[in-house]
């Protein structure tokens, strides 16, 4: 009897055996990833109620997704805001604190967001401006800085995707100042193509220009990627609304000019220090405005062309939504759109006059708050927005979290993936943000580290002496406190008044807590 029961339990275990064999649980399909950046794109969108802007196709992704209204870069120019949110670490953790600074250079070790995805078995891809425009840091990608065939010449590799015009008088012209450009400066910013015009309405097709072009081969690249049998990252970066403001006509005949409003806060904050604005140097490269002078000065601009440059950029961003809306009907075509996390940000934010300035690069809100937007596969708050705080730097963990892939234990952002799912619930007490002021671009000459706290009432800054070979910041130069309630665009600077010197007390040890005590608590 014993041996028959024997023979009884290894025929069962046979059969358990045989099925787990036969029957393995199925590994979960994992999303693919698009991560689109608008370059230079504050939240001058319909969806974050901005009555002007046309943006149909950024709001309908809105309307499907989820919406961020309070979000914060870590630092208002290009290079270490990107280098930042795309490690996942703070600027003072990256050292790269402004336009010349190259994270791979400083450490060569850097991990970055594709990179680590790519350790989990994404197919890692890059079109367009991810990294700072020529430094596709090819060791992230699978297939890096790939670019429309037409635009893939010798002379042209060092050439960014905003530098292209419609017009071949500008283009010669364009090529004739390089070639003095670079006597002066071989290593010169764009390759020192970033000369000409700073607009252009051409009568053209959308892939006449750049980003269109890039459109283009995006969506045959995603015709590709959906054929394989792993997940994608893809980093698409449209350069677009950065200077020039360049883009196809019918963008700019959805805008009546005269209806377009003027900055609400045209002057630099009253009380603000003598070191606190940039000197619009970027702008000054364009034709017609080498001359213009510091914001911090008696310069004005004539409301004719701030009028031209803010149509220039409401029919930038209209062309880029446009862009997007073709892009994401083709994803449905394809079949891959249900299956894709897309998050859309920007960079960092931009002046249209407001401060008397034009272009980013202080520690003013105008220039720190950023659009963000997320839709990603069974998405429940369909629809959703949170007031609630969060940081670029917040995008790496959360993409993580969604993707079901491990989250790097050295994360200095908060996954926000429980907040889409609470909305209201409390989340963090304050953003961080701080810009190296560097003494060519500072009023009094002068070098500065600023650094940056928002909270949902406050607004305050603190600007150090900075010494930029050790990278440390030395006596403390002057504060900055704004009232975030009752004075929104950031117009009086009132730290030095008596009646807010408790709450200066209170921001000042809450910035030199840092973001780790600002964190959400759990639940």
């Amino acid at each position: 009897m014993k041996r028959l029961l024997s023979h009884y339990v290894i025929l069962a275990n046979c059969f358990v055996a045989l099925f787990s064999c036969q029957s393995p649980e199925p590994e979960p399909v994992k999303p693919n990833i698009l991560f689109i950046s608008i370059d230079d794109l504050r939240p001058t969108l319909g969806v974050y109620g901005d009555p002007i802007a046309i943006t149909p196709n950024i709001d309908q992704l809105a309307a499907e997704g989820f919406t961020f209204r309070n979000t914060f870069s870590q630092v208002a120019v290009c290079a270490p805001s990107r280098a930042s949110l795309m490690t996942g670490i703070r600027p003072d953790s990256t050292r790269v604190w402004h336009l010349g600074d190259k994270f791979r250079e400083i450490n060569p070790n850097t991990v970055t967001m594709p990179q680590h995805f790519a350790k989990f078995g994404y197919h890692t891809v890059n079109l367009g401006k991810i990294f700072h425009n020529y430094m596709p840091d090819s060791i992230s990608w699978d297939e890096p800085d790939l670019r429309p065939a037409h635009y893939v010449r010798p002379d042209w590799l060092g050439r960014d995707g905003e530098t292209f015009y419609i017009s071949e008088e500008v283009h010669k012209s364009q090529a004739i100042k390089r070639d003095s450009l670079l006597l002066l400066n071989p290593t010169r910013y764009a390759d020192g193509w970033n000369t000409g015009p700073a607009w252009e309405a051409a009568d053209v097709h959308d892939s006449a220009y750049y980003d269109g072009a890039q459109n283009e081969l995006t969506k045959a690249t995603l015709t590709r990627l959906a054929k394989m049998d792993q997940p994608f990252f893809m980093g698409l970066g449209y350069f677009r609304p950065h200077l020039p403001f360049t883009a196809p006509k019918k963008y700019w005949d959805y805008y009546d000019p005269e209806k377009i409003p003027l900055a609400a806060n045209p002057n630099v904050p009253e009380n603000a220090p003598n070191f606190t604005m940039n000197s619009m140097y970027e702008l000054r490269h364009y034709d017609g405005f080498n001359h213009i002078g510091h914001p911090q000065s008696d310069y004005r601009m004539s409301e004719d062309t701030a009028r031209i440059l803010k149509h220039g950029y409401y029919a930038s961003v209209s062309y880029v939504d446009a862009l997007l809306g073709s892009l994401i009907a083709h994803m449905k075509e394809t079949g891959i759109y249900e299956n894709t996390i897309i998050i859309l940000w920007g960079d960092h934010g931009w002046k249209l006059g407001d401060h008397n300035s034009w272009g980013k690069m202080t520690n003013y809100n105008i220039d720190l708050q950023v659009p963000m937007i997320i839709r990603y596969p069974n998405q429940a708050n369909k629809g959703g927005q949170t007031f609630e705080l969060t940081e670029l730097v917040d995008m790496f963990p959360s993409l993580c979290e969604l993707a079901g892939i491990e989250v790097p234990n050295y994360m200095q952002g908060t996954s926000f993936v429980p907040l889409i799912k609470e909305p209201e619930r409390p989340w963090k007490t304050a953003a961080f943000s701080q810009f190296h002021r560097r003494p060519q671009h500072s009023a009094d000459g002068r070098r500065y580290m600023g650094y940056s706290i928002n909270t949902k009432n406050y607004h305050y800054i603190e600007w150090y002496d900075w010494d930029p070979a050790t990278g440390t910041r030395g006596e403390l130069k002057s504060s900055e406190l704004f009232d975030s309630i009752n004075d929104p665009t950031e117009t009086i600077n009132v730290a030095l008044k008596t009646e807010y010197s408790s709450i200066v007390k209170d921001l000042s040890v809450q910035l030199a807590a840092g973001w780790k005590a600002a964190k959400p608590t759990a639940e």
